[in-house]
């Protein structure tokens, strides 16, 4: 019999100290490091055989489902940028660990042709591509719409929601029937930060995305879902996502959740491997929030 937890101190609920690292940041200078299930996910079997791209796989939400899906018995390949090489680094060891293949492919998925590349590369390298687990994605917080650069929102809308377009354009002539495409969105898409202006409004236009694409490619065999985070401790937080004074109390206060702590990257793995998994398929168009409580509709 498994054991069970009260959620709201399955992790630890002390205030995170404030850091502040220049975006994109590495997951291995965090305090404390983001528990991506690197020593608690138990595989079983369940993707033997699958091959897997999984875009900002070298740390949080990312870097768990790489881990889950090796563990799982899947070939991963994951995309990063170059600078978070030593994240990306560990994770190729954790993915080896495992007995399966891991593909590592740096580069800006914000340049569509890179993204080609991207999905070209790993379908060579891992001799095939069924999974892709969309996860990359660019957040910096702007109090006011009169500060919000230009710059930075076509770049948050070139990584967040036109990536996504250009790699499952390159992947479909690759994708089996049978196969899963997992969006990322966020709570963001539901109850948007006013801090987040440029941030919500990409994740409000991926669960469009995911559920006209769904119904496109139903008829092909692929399924399309997504998953929604609330506030989970990743480097994407600490680089600019949120506002230094945030950090202490995130997931806490700010923003609140009913559970009453940030998530860790590990809570989503499982929900990352059932929407890639057999497991799930009869589910299309979906959007599963894992949000600490937080609210998705």
């Amino acid at each position: 019999m498994s054991k069970l937890t009260n959620p709201t101190t399955q992790y630890s609920t002390e205030n995170f100290p404030k850091q502040y690292q220049e975006p994109p940041a590495l997951q291995n200078q965090m305090d404390p490091l983001p528990d991506c299930g690197e020593t608690s996910y138990a595989g079983s079997g369940r993707l033997t055989g699958r091959k897997a791209l999984v875009t900002g796989g070298d740390s949080g939400i990312g870097r768990a489902a790489a881990i889950a899906y090796a563990r799982e018995g899947a070939d991963v390949a994951i995309n990063y940028l170059p600078v978070e090489q030593p994240d990306a680094d560990e994770v190729k060891k954790l993915i080896e660990a495992e007995g399966r293949k891991a593909v590592l492919i740096p580069g800006d998925l914000s340049d569509e042709a890179f993204c080609k590349e991207l999905v070209e590369q790993a379908n060579t390298e891992l001799g095939g591509l069924d999974i892709l687990a969309l996860v990359a994605g660019k957040q910096q917080a702007v109090k006011s719409i009169l500060d919000l650069p230009t710059e930075q929102m076509e770049k948050t809308f070139q990584v967040n929601v036109f990536s996504l377009y250009w790699t499952v354009k390159a992947a479909l002539p690759y994708l089996p029937e049978g196969a899963s495409i997992i969006t990322t969105s966020s709570v963001e898409g539901f109850d948007p930060n006013p801090i987040l202006l440029d941030y919500a409004a990409t994740k409000f236009a991926i669960i469009g995305f995911t559920k006209a694409l769904s119904k496109q490619l139903a008829e092909k065999g692929i399924r399309v879902n997504s998953i929604a985070p609330g506030p989970i401790w990743t480097a994407l937080q600490i680089s600019g996502g949120q506002p230094q004074e945030n950090i202490p109390e995130f997931g806490k206060s700010t923003p609140a959740t009913p559970i009453g702590r940030a998530g860790q990257p590990a809570e989503l793995a499982a929900t990352y491997v059932f929407l890639a998994s057999t497991d799930s398929s009869y589910v299309t168009g979906q959007v599963y929030g894992i949000t600490g409580g937080m609210p998705t509709a």
